[in-house]
């Protein structure tokens, strides 16, 4: 899997995208309260790691998701 930091503009939050390796969307929400959406994807029991990578990956750069 694929993550990719969105920074937002004006109103709009930043966001983070989760893509599988076909690049299709699997995961879409705000990077201040991911844990929701996570769960909803299929990925509550990788959140803190997800957390963490949020809060270091740079806005715009399409990163590795390395869940074991």
């Amino acid at each position: 899997m694929y993550i990719i930091k969105i920074k937002g503009v004006a109103k709009i939050p930043d966001y983070v995208q989760v893509r599988d390796e076909n690049f299709s969307l699997i995961c879409y929400t705000r990077t201040d309260r991911p844990e929701k959406a996570l769960e909803k994807c299929g990925l509550g029991s990788s959140i803190d790691y997800i957390k963490t990578l949020i809060k270091q990956i740079p806005f715009g750069e399409m990163t590795k998701l390395e869940i074991t």
